[in-house]
């Protein structure tokens, strides 16, 4: 199958899906085209804006439904997940620097070439890796998450799933940006090029992003460029005063300029 036939087959309602008997064909060229970085779980549109592709997100989960839970033999102790999204199996032709100790990506996750992988690291469906990223020990690539090219995902770093529903936008990563130690990206926040996050950052569609620069709240998006580190700010009401209470909240402290590379800035940011 094509791109366009692909996404003929796929368009269809759930219950034609379940039923069609041409389904594990499909869902085969489905899985090549996703490792092929031929089609993507989201999109990034001319206007800047990152959007869900809403019919590659609803054939992945199809695939879920449609499979049983199988024994899966691999050692040194058996798995018990769905057969629809194996392991993928990596050679020396794609290029993937995939160290020794423990890593794994599930078919239907984009591994571009030059990407380096560090142990225990996870790939899962539809995640989309360009080229000259690292994924550094126990980091997390959720299901669909977009990560550009040359991005630096840190020891820890969890880059959170969305796969539900179909028509949400997943987290993305862009160009150049540093994720650091045990950050986390959740709920299809959006982190631009170049941006840097300092070790411990948490970030969901809800957390209050404080632009020091610019003196303005975000939500949902750090702009390229952006240094965020962890901060608090105070808890509204009468017992959170008198307590003194504070809620996690992220701070954009400076911009990078093109002179600054991603250590500097932070090394800066951090004084």
């Amino acid at each position: 199958m094509d791109d366009v036939q692909l996404e003929e087959f796929f368009a269809r309602d759930d219950a034609a899906l379940l039923a069609d008997a041409g389904w594990p064909e499909a869902h085969a060229a489905l899985l090549a085209a996703l490792e092929q970085g031929r089609v993507r779980a989201a999109l990034r549109g001319d206007d800047g804006a990152w959007r869900a592709v809403t019919w590659v997100k609803r054939a992945i989960l199809i695939g879920f439904r449609r499979s049983p839970l199988e024994r899966l033999a691999a050692a040194p102790w058996p798995f018990f997940d769905k057969p629809a999204y194996p392991p993928r199996v990596f050679t020396a032709d794609d290029r993937v620097r995939l160290v020794p100790g423990g890593s794994s990506a599930r078919r239907g996750a984009f591994v571009a070439p030059g990407v380096v992988v560090m142990p225990p690291a996870y790939v899962n469906v539809g995640a989309y890796v360009d080229a000259g990223t690292m994924v550094d020990s126990h980091a997390l690539v959720g299901s669909c998450a977009q990560i550009g090219e040359h991005v630096h995902l840190s020891a820890g770093a969890q880059i959170g799933g969305v796969l539900e529903p179909a028509h949400a936008s997943p987290v993305v990563i862009e160009d150049g940006a540093f994720v650091g130690g045990l950050c986390g990206v959740f709920e299809g926040v959006v982190v631009r090029e170049r941006a840097v996050l300092a070790a411990g950052v948490v970030l969901t569609a809800a957390t209050q992003v404080h632009d020091l620069v610019h003196e303005r709240v975000l939500r949902g998006e750090i702009p390229a460029g952006a240094v965020v580190v962890p901060g608090t700010r105070p808890v509204p009401g009468a017992h959170a005063e008198r307590h003194g209470l504070q809620v996690a909240t992220a701070l954009i402290v400076k911009y990078r300029d093109e002179r600054t590379d991603a250590a500097t800035a932070l090394e800066s940011a951090l004084r």
